[in-house]
């Protein structure tokens, strides 16, 4: 039996598929055009973004997502702001797949699309391309209406790691929206500057727990971050574990030993992840005042908390030979 796509491998007889009368058809060879891999394909998808079937369309999109560069860039932007969401979504979805910086042309005028869907999806696809006169309509939509709109603007801002931006990334940790301000903390991570340090420190105290954890976790990759050591501290009587098991590992990173009781405390929680990740950044700190802590666990009833600790207990007995050495 002959494959599914195997009377589509010539680009020059695809046209009569794609003007069958049968929407199916037109579907499946659109398909095909996808999986060919041939860029001249982008032409016989790009000239179908207005066919008259809205399951055509999506699936045009979706086979464009195949293909990288302008030219796929500029049938997707139109399939972008087609009036049937399943299509837009699909074209959004092949838009945030392209690398090629080139493609920015295309997109760069849906910033500013009436749609709060189309001006989210324009700046998610921005991100990946890294393109530096992105980051002016990017600022410009931390002003938008809405909040989708604002967490995709902070992508873009983030993946340029422009110090300059520092200055709006802080002012979003302040956003009304909690998602907002939770991808404001953690596009504020790729500056070692001490300001962004010190603006992921406050955010420890955001009435968001989900925004508290990012904060504890972006402190542990800044090597600013120990200024936060007493926020973090603090951090270990959160009311949710996951912030607790953020800031445990980012104490851990810092190796500051003064937290190895405090973080000695979170042992025995009922979360056995938590405990998992205290035994393991008392490990890190490698602080003999860990072990009667360490040894609470080490025949803990879950098999990772019982490695964890016996790790750390190896990582002390270490130090300690070293030091006696």
């Amino acid at each position: 039996m002959s494959g599914p796509f195997e009377s589509y491998d010539d680009l020059d007889d695809v046209d009569e598929r794609l003007q069958a009368a049968d929407p199916g058809e037109r579907r499946v060879a659109i398909i095909a055009l996808g999986h060919s891999g041939d860029p001249a394909a982008v032409a016989h998808l790009g000239a179908m973004v207005a066919d008259p079937d809205a399951g055509v369309r999506q699936q045009v999109a979706m086979a464009l997502g195949e293909f990288d560069g302008p030219d796929s860039a500029t049938a997707l932007a139109k399939l972008l702001v087609d009036p049937e969401q399943a299509v837009a979504a699909a074209a959004a979805n092949s838009m945030a797949e392209f690398k090629d910086p080139a493609c920015a042309d295309a997109i760069l005028p849906l910033v500013k699309h009436g749609h709060a869907f189309v001006r989210m999806g324009a700046l998610r696809a921005l991100k990946e391309l890294r393109r530096k006169d992105t980051l002016k309509p990017a600022l410009e939509a931390l002003r938008d209406s809405d909040a989708a709109v604002r967490v995709q603007a902070i992508g873009v801002i983030g993946f340029l790691k422009l110090e300059e931006s520092i200055p709006a990334l802080t002012a979003s940790t302040g956003d009304p929206d909690a998602h907002v301000r939770r991808a404001a903390v953690s596009a504020l991570a790729f500056s070692q500057l001490k300001p962004a340090a010190e603006s992921i420190t406050r955010t420890l105290g955001d009435d968001d727990w989900m925004v508290r954890e990012m904060a504890a976790e972006t402190l542990g990759l800044n090597a600013n971050g120990l200024v936060a050591v007493e926020q973090l501290i603090a951090a270990l009587a959160d009311d949710f574990w996951q912030v607790r098991l953020k800031a445990i590992r980012s104490l851990g990173k810092m190796k500051v030993e003064r937290a190895v009781r405090p973080i000695g405390k979170c042992i025995t929680h009922e979360q056995a992840n938590l405990r998992k990740e205290a035994a393991a950044a008392l490990g890190e700190i490698a602080d003999p005042d860990a072990e009667p802590f360490l040894i609470l666990v080490a025949n803990d009833g879950d098999p990772e908390v019982r490695k964890n600790a016996r790790w750390a207990l190896q990582q002390i007995a270490a130090r300690k030979a070293k030091t006696s050495s």
